[in-house]
């Protein structure tokens, strides 16, 4: 699996992109222990895969909110609500499509967005606006309509003004949507073609609108050292101490051993000595850095919900507990 992070809407989104292999289902279950929220990723030729299951499934014990994006919706072969049906047969996702594609293979020209009920069509890595073309007005519709049931089984004000028939704003939607799925009730459906860049800024937006940040997914718990029955919580907040886990090791080239960690409470510094609760040594911190796949970049200090590389660590392993 390979870290990286961008700015989006004013948030800083922490990225770690997993293979979808089957060799590498432990790479996968190391990032969904760090992770707050997923992005299903499926083909829109292939569909539900025997992989995509597994992943699903690990998701599921790991409570892990998600979205689900279907990609390739470029390529021959591209079905996108057969895909929605095949999430919902084999994956029991309750998926709701939030988007509709415009066309699909060679056709595809864009994204209407069901909530907004806005059409962008994607030329040259820019997204442009257009009125939604007729042919798919009614389509949209039906969509929201879809939708705003599913939605209203989760909240009593959605139901009230559906059963009314008035119109729901597009903020009390994407409110509920939210909460739905940070209580994983249902998956939001997006789509797009990846390798020409179309569908990913509206895929930003989601990430930003229905995905958990750290201070949602609230305190995480330990276990203390000394007495197994004992519990401590740390919140996601640098004002607590400083916790979090090595979820991978890689050996670089040029800088030797890199640890990966996810922090979960409190604030790292450079030279900053740390205690490893699993080996019960301590060991003081070199150099940070936050990892854009493969550049690195030096930085003095992180904080909670980082996810930073430590050079020069000595007694680190996967799935130690650093504190």
């Amino acid at each position: 699996s390979a870290a990286t992070y961008c700015e989006w809407r004013d948030h800083q989104v922490n990225i770690i992109d997993t293979p979808g292999h089957v060799d590498f289902t432990i790479e996968v279950e190391r990032s969904l222990r760090v992770i707050d929220g997923m992005v299903a990723v499926f083909c829109a030729v292939g569909g539900v895969e025997p992989q995509s299951e597994t992943v699903w499934n690990q998701a599921d014990r790991y409570r892990v909110p998600r979205i689900a994006f279907i990609n390739k919706m470029d390529r021959t072969g591209a079905d996108f609500q057969e895909v929605v049906k095949q999430m919902n047969k084999y994956l029991d996702a309750n998926a709701v499509p939030f988007q509709l594609p415009m066309g699909a293979e060679d056709d595809f020209k864009g994204t209407i967005d069901i909530i907004e009920q806005k059409a962008y069509t994607f030329h040259d890595f820019e997204r442009g606006e257009i009125e939604i073309p007729e042919e798919y007005k009614s389509l949209v519709e039906e969509a929201r309509d879809h939708l705003t049931e599913k939605l209203a089984d989760y909240n009593d004000e959605i139901a009230e003004l559906f059963l009314d028939e008035q119109e729901i704003p597009a903020q009390l939607l994407k409110a509920a949507a939210r909460e739905a799925t940070l209580k994983l009730l249902i998956t939001p459906v997006l789509c797009g073609a990846a390798y020409k860049n179309k569908g990913i800024q509206l895929l930003l937006d989601a990430v930003v609108d229905y995905m958990p940040s750290p201070i949602d997914v609230g305190a995480v718990v330990g276990i203390d050292t000394v007495d197994e029955e004992k519990s401590h919580t740390r919140s996601p907040s640098v004002n607590e101490p400083f916790s979090s886990l090595a979820f991978k090791l890689i050996n670089d080239p040029f800088v030797g051993q890199q640890t990966f960690i996810r922090i979960f409470s409190g604030e790292l510094k450079n030279g900053m000595q740390i205690y490893n609760a699993t080996k019960g040594k301590n060991e003081r911190i070199g150099r940070i850095f936050r990892i854009r796949a493969k550049d690195r970049e030096e930085i003095s200090s992180a904080g909670a919900g980082d996810i930073v590389a430590l050079i020069g660590m000595k007694v680190n392993k996967t799935g130690d507990t650093l504190c």
